[in-house]
C-alpha cells in the first residue's frame, strides 16, 4: 500500500487473511455468512469505490464552445448533415458560378444571404424547409469548404455574425411562431403510436440556426472586431427587451415546454429546445462571474460593506482533501465490526477531531446496525466511513517523508459570517440568564452582563454580515406598513425584472413542466407508461436491426438525457440566483413552487445511484460529434469502439449537473427548518455520505452543506459513527457563530410548527406580487377628485363619429332615465 496521495486500499480482504500495513498476529475472526462476504466484495468491485482519483473539473457557465455546438445534434440526425450542404450547394451554385462561400467578399455574402431570406417567404412549406436548411449550413460553418474543425468553428461564428445583421433571428421567430401555433402537425403527432425524428424536422432546423446564433454571438474571444461586440450587446438587447412582441424571447421557448409536457405537442424536440432557453438565460441575465460582478455591484448602491471573499474564487482554490485516518484506527475499526471488543491504548487525534466522544468505542456496532437497517444500503460499507477509504495512511510510510502524511489548510478558507438574528438570540438567552428579562431587539444595551458577554458580542459585530435579501425584507416590511407616506416604489427594469413579470401567473406551470422532464431524463427513473417521452427527437424512423445500430442508439438515448438534465439543472440555477439577486421574494416564490412540485425528493432520487458511475459515464462516440464528423471520414465503427468510448477521465457534462442539483438543493433548503426535515425525512444522509467519493472539491463542499444542516437532527449517535465526516464539514463549510450544527443540543424536542413558517412565506410573497404586480390596486389607497369644478372640466376622449349620435344618446341615457333623487340621498 502506498503513501497518502497513492493508490487507496483494496477490498476488504477474506476472513483470516491479513492486510498488508497491519500488524501480523490477529485474533481469528468470526465467521461471517459468505453470500454476504461476497455480495460485499461485489459490490465494492462495481461501485469503483476505492480508487477515485482527483478530477480535474474546472466549474464554468458552459462547456467548451465546440462542445456545446456538438451537444446540440443527437447521432441520429447525423445525416441531415449532408441534407443541409446539398441544399445549400444546389441553390448556391445556380446563383453563383465556379466559386465557394470562402471566395465571396463581404457584400457578395450579403446579397447572397438576403437572398435566402427572400425565400423565406414563400407559401410551399417544402421550398421553405429547403431555404431553411442552406441558412442551416451556413450557421454550421459551410463545413463542405473547410478542412479541419478551427475553420468550421470559425465559419460558424463568422456566418452567424452576418446572419443576425441581416435580420435573420427575427424571420427565424416568425416562422418558429408558425410551427408552434401548426395544429396539423400536432394532430398528426397525436395519433401516432410512435414518434420520431421525422415529426419535427421543421422545428428541429428552426431551433437549430436560433441556437448556433445564440450560442456564437454569445461566447467573447478576444480577436472579435469590433462591429462584432455592438452586434453582440444588440442582440442581447434584443432578447432582453422585445420591442414588437409583449414578451420575452424565453417566455415563448417556456411556453413550449409547458405545451410539451401537457400532451398537446408530443412532437416538440425537447433538448433543442431547453437548451436554447438555457442559452438565452446565459446570454440575457449573465454567467456567474458577471452575477458577482452585479452582487458587489448591488452591495455598494445599498451601502453595503464589500463581500469578505470572492467565492468563485475561493472553490476554485479549494482541493478534494479527505480528513486523515490513521491505520491503527482502521484496525479498530475492522476489529469492532468482526465482533472484537479488545481495549487498545487511545491513538492521540488531530485537533479536528477533538470534539471526539470520550469513549470512541461506546455503541459504535449499533451505530453499524442502525446503518445496515436504512432503506439506503449504505451500511454494507460498515463505519469506514466514505471519505476515510480515499486515503489510508501507514503507520511507518516508506517512500514519503513524514511531513508529507497529512496535510491541513494553514487556514479556514472562509470568512466566518453572523447574522443580526444571531445576535439577537445571543443577548437574549444572555440577559434571561443574569438579569431576569430582555430588551427585544436592542443589541447596544449591554448593562448588567458579564465582562466576557461583552467581548463576546464584540466579536459576533466583528462579523456581521448583512445581505442584499435582508435590506430587501426590511424595505417591503416598510413598504407593506405605511403604502401611502412611502410612496410608489421604483423598479428598475432589467432583464431579470422583465423575465419575472412576463413569468409571474404561469410560474408554477413551468416549474412542474421542468421537474417532470427532469424526471422523465434521471437514469434513476423507471420506464412507466404515463411519463412523458422526451425521445422524439432522437429516434429514427426506422428502429435498429442490428447489434451495433442498437449500441449505438443507446449511447445516443442516454447521452440525450444527460444533455436535458444538464441544461435544465443549469437553467434552473441561474433563474434562482438571479433571482434572488433580483429580489429576494421572487427567488422564494420560484423556490416554494419547485419545493411544492417535490424537487427535493427528485433530486435526492437522483442521487440515489452509483453516482461515480454516472459521472464516469462514456455516452460519447467522439468520431461522430460536430465539427468532427463534417471534415473527416468517419471510420467503421465496432462494438468494441463504441464500447471503449473516449479517453476522458470523466464526464464533464455529468459532473457538471450533479454540481448544479446539489447547489438548487442547497438553495431550496437554507435556512428553512421545514425543508431541512425533509431532508431528514427523505433520508438523504446516507445518499450524501456516497456523493463524497466523487474527489471534486465543489461538489464536496456542496454535499457537506447538506450534511451540515441536518447533523443536528440525525442524533449523537450518527454523529460518533460519522466523525471523518465531522471534520471535512469543519474544514470546508462556512462557520457561523453560536451555530451548534455538531451537538444539536435536543434540538428535536423544540417545536418547530413548519406548516407555519410555509404559510408565512407564502403569505409575504403574496404580498410583495399583489403589491408590485397587480396594478390596479385597492380603491380605499387610490386617490378621489372631490372637485366638482376639475372633475366637469376633464376632457374625455370620445369616439370620432360620437356627435352622429350625440343627440340619440342624451335621448335615451339622460333624458329618458328617471332620476331617483331620494336613492342617491340615501346611498352610503
Amino acid at each position: 500500500m502506498e503513501a497518502a496521495g497513492g493508490a487507496a486500499p483494496a477490498p476488504a480482504p477474506a476472513p483470516g487473511r491479513a492486510r498488508p500495513g497491519q500488524p501480523q498476529p490477529q485474533p481469528p475472526p468470526q465467521p461471517q455468512p459468505k453470500s454476504r462476504e461476497l455480495f460485499r466484495s461485489q459490490r465494492k468491485e462495481s461501485e469503483g469505490s476505492v480508487d477515485c482519483p482527483n478530477l480535474e473539473f474546472e466549474y464554468g457557465d458552459a462547456d467548451g464552445h465546440g462542445t456545446e455546438l456538438a451537444e446540440l445534434y443527437s447521432y441520429t440526425e447525423e445525416p441531415e448533415l449532408s441534407t443541409n450542404r446539398r441544399c445549400f450547394e444546389e441553390d448556391f451554385h445556380a446563383q453563383v458560378q465556379g466559386r465557394r462561400w470562402l471566395e465571396l467578399d463581404g457584400a457578395q455574402q450579403k446579397a447572397y444571404v438576403m437572398r435566402l431570406l427572400d425565400g423565406l417567404e414563400v407559401v410551399n412549406r417544402d421550398k421553405r424547409l429547403k431555404v431553411a436548411r442552406a441558412i442551416l449550413y451556413l450557421a454550421q460553418g459551410v463545413f463542405g469548404d473547410c478542412d479541419n474543425e478551427g475553420d468550421v468553428l470559425h465559419w460558424s461564428r463568422h456566418n452567424s455574425f452576418l446572419l443576425y445583421r441581416l435580420g435573420t433571428f427575427t424571420a427565424f421567430l416568425e416562422l418558429l411562431n408558425m410551427e408552434i401555433d401548426n395544429s396539423q402537425a400536432c394532430s398528426s403527432a397525436l395519433r401516432k403510436p410512435a414518434i420520431s425524428l421525422a415529426d419535427s424536422t421543421e422545428l428541429r432546423v428552426l431551433l437549430s440556426v436560433m441556437y448556433l446564433m445564440v450560442e456564437n454571438i454569445r461566447v467573447e474571444q478576444e480577436a472579435d472586431p469590433p462591429e462584432w461586440k455592438t452586434c453582440r450587446e444588440t442582440f442581447r438587447m434584443e432578447l432582453s427587451f422585445p420591442v414588437h412582441t409583449e414578451e420575452p424571447f424565453a417566455l415563448l421557448l417556456f411556453t413550449m415546454v409547458t405545451k410539451f409536457c401537457s400532451g398537446h405537442a408530443p412532437h416538440f424536440p425537447m433538448k433543442k429546445v431547453l437548451l436554447l432557453l438555457w442559452k438565452v438565460l446565459l446570454f440575457t441575465l449573465g454567467g456567474f462571474e458577471a452575477l458577482q460582478a452585479m452582487k458587489v455591484r448591488k452591495r455598494e448602491e445599498l451601502g453595503l460593506p464589500p463581500l469578505p471573499e470572492d467565492s468563485i474564487q475561493v472553490m476554485r482554490s479549494m482541493r478534494a482533501a479527505s480528513p486523515p485516518t490513521y491505520s491503527i484506527e482502521l484496525m479498530e475499526q475492522q476489529q469492532q465490526k468482526r465482533g472484537h471488543r479488545s481495549r487498545r491504548p487511545l491513538v492521540k487525534q488531530d485537533s479536528l477531531d477533538i470534539y471526539n466522544e470520550r469513549d470512541p468505542f461506546k455503541n459504535d456496532e449499533a451505530g453499524v446496525d442502525e446503518e445496515e437497517n436504512d432503506d439506503v444500503d449504505s451500511g454494507i460499507e460498515g463505519e469506514l466511513d466514505l471519505m476515510e477509504r480515499d486515503a489510508i495512511i501507514p503507520a511507518m510510510p516508506a517512500q514519503r517523508p513524514p511531513i508529507e502524511r497529512v496535510s491541513f489548510p494553514k487556514g479556514l478558507p472562509w470568512a466566518p459570517k453572523v447574522r443580526q438574528k444571531d445576535i439577537e438570540h445571543f443577548l437574549e438567552a444572555s440577559r434571561n440568564k443574569f438579569i431576569g428579562f430582555t430588551l427585544g431587539q436592542d443589541t447596544e444595551t449591554l448593562i448588567g452582563l458579564p465582562r466576557p458577554i461583552h467581548e463576546s458580542v464584540k466579536t459576533l459585530k466583528q462579523h456581521k454580515y448583512v445581505s442584499i435579501s435582508d435590506v430587501q425584507i426590511k424595505n417591503e416590511e416598510e413598504l407593506e406598513k405605511c403604502p401611502m407616506s412611502l410612496g410608489e416604489e421604483e423598479v428598475q427594469e432589467t432583464p431579470c425584472e422583465i423575465l419575472y413579470r412576463a413569468m409571474l401567473y404561469n410560474l408554477p406551470q413551468y416549474m412542474i413542466a421542468l421537474l417532470k422532464i427532469l424526471l422523465a431524463a434521471a437514469p434513476t427513473s423507471k420506464a412507466k407508461t404515463d411519463s412523458i417521452n422526451i425521445l422524439a427527437d432522437v429516434l429514427p424512423e426506422e428502429m435498429p436491426i442490428t447489434v451495433l445500430q442498437s449500441m449505438k442508439l443507446g449511447i445516443d438515448v442516454n447521452r440525450h438525457k444527460e444533455i436535458i438534465v444538464k441544461s435544465i439543472s443549469a437553467l434552473l440555477l441561474l433563474l434562482l440566483k438571479h433571482f434572488k439577486l433580483n429580489h429576494i421574494y421572487q427567488f422564494e416564490y420560484v423556490s416554494q413552487h419547485l419545493v411544492f412540485a417535490n424537487c427535493i425528493p427528485l433530486i435526492l432520487k437522483f442521487f440515489n445511484q452509483n453516482i461515480m458511475s454516472y459521472i464516469t459515464a462514456k455516452n460519447s462516440i467522439s468520431v461522430l460529434d460536430y465539427p468532427h464528423c463534417t471534415v473527416y471520414d468517419l471510420p467503421e465503427l465496432t462494438a468494441e469502439s463504441l464500447e471503449a468510448g473516449d479517453n476522458n477521465q470523466f464526464c464533464w457534462r455529468n459532473l457538471f449537473s450533479c454540481i448544479n442539483l446539489l447547489r438548487i438543493l442547497n438553495k431550496l433548503t437554507k435556512w428553512k427548518h421545514s425543508r431541512t426535515m425533509m431532508l431528514v425525512v427523505f433520508k438523504s444522509a446516507p445518499i450524501l455520505k456516497r456523493a463524497l467519493k466523487v474527489k471534486q472539491a465543489m461538489m464536496q463542499l456542496y454535499v457537506l452543506k447538506l450534511l451540515k444542516i441536518q447533523t443536528k437532527y440525525l442524533g449523537r449517535q450518527w454523529r460518533k459513527s460519522n466523525m471523518k465526516t465531522m471534520s471535512a464539514i469543519y474544514q470546508k463549510v462556512r462557520h457561523r457563530m453560536n451555530d451548534d450544527w455538531a451537538y444539536g443540543n435536543d434540538i428535536d424536542a423544540r417545536p418547530w410548527d413548519f406548516q407555519a413558517e410555509e404559510c408565512t412565506l407564502r403569505a409575504n410573497i403574496e404580498a410583495f406580487n399583489s403589491r408590485r404586480y397587480d396594478k390596479p390596486q385597492d380603491s380605499e389607497f387610490a386617490p378621489v377628485d372631490n372637485c366638482l369644478q376639475s372633475v366637469l372640466g376633464q376632457r374625455l376622449e370620445l369616439p370620432e363619429d360620437f356627435h352622429y349620435s350625440y343627440e340619440l344618446w342624451l335621448e335615451r341615457e339622460v333624458f329618458s332615465q328617471p332620476i331617483r333623487w331620494e336613492e342617491l340621498l340615501h346611498y352610503q
